[in-house]
């Protein structure tokens, strides 16, 4: 089972980051947003258009991750934090990520 919630969490990071590639992607490349270990973007950059594509991104994920979570029976915030780890970890060189301590990094 954790086996298809990766392979799956996998199948949606790629498919939420195709919707939103170019922007997404812009707003990583140019450090005005990163990844947490819980599963969402956070902005570094605190302008509008950074803030909005946050919240967008993050309602996306959030619909995601509870509909995993209810088609494996397990808790959202489990799903959340699986997730969260993976685009961390797959984070390109140069992008911001969010450590343990809270601090942001350059991976």
């Amino acid at each position: 089972m954790k086996k298809r919630v990766v392979m799956a969490l996998l199948a949606l990071s790629l498919v939420s980051a195709t919707a939103q590639a170019l922007t997404l992607d812009e707003a990583r490349t140019q450090g005005r947003v990163g990844e947490t270990l819980n599963g969402f973007i956070a902005p570094i950059s605190h302008d509008q258009e950074t803030l909005a594509l946050v919240e967008r991104i993050n309602k996306a994920r959030t619909e995601s991750y509870q509909q995993l979570a209810d088609r494996n029976n397990i808790p959202v915030d489990d799903v959340a934090k699986m997730a969260g780890q993976k685009l961390v970890e797959r984070a390109k060189p140069g992008e911001h990520v969010q450590g343990i301590n809270g601090k942001w990094l350059r991976k």
